[in-house]
């Protein structure tokens, strides 16, 4: 994905390494109690490989990097104030640890689960 010379060498930043930070991100972000996957067909492979990348989708074009997050909420709270901040969330977090600007954050709220509070 991203690639800078240095005088020792040149650093390699996969579209991997990005997920894995977006993801732990926005699984620290108040309100957020999972991650899915955009369609079955994911959801599906994701599981079986155990990937770190469910619910998070990346993309690069040399310029301009835009994340995806396919996010379950949790009931009772404001849905619109947890994605604005999943989504400051996980820009900082990439920005910090990259040095690369996020161009997009794309938050998508695909379910919304009931915790058991007794």
């Amino acid at each position: 994905m991203t690639e800078e010379k240095t005088v020792l060498g040149s650093i390699h930043v996969s579209p991997r390494a990005v997920t894995t930070i977006a993801h732990h991100a926005a699984m620290q972000s108040y309100g957020v109690v999972g991650l899915a996957s955009k369609n079955v067909f994911s959801e599906l492979a994701s599981s079986i490989a155990r990937l770190p990348s469910r619910g998070v989708s990346v993309e690069y074009d040399g310029e301009k990097l835009q994340i995806d997050l396919y996010i379950v909420v949790e009931y009772g709270t404001r849905i619109a104030s947890v994605a604005n901040s999943v989504a400051n969330t996980v820009r900082y977090q990439v920005e910090k640890t990259l040095g690369v600007p996020v161009d997009a954050i794309n938050v998508h709220v695909v379910g919304l689960r009931v915790s058991n509070h007794e």
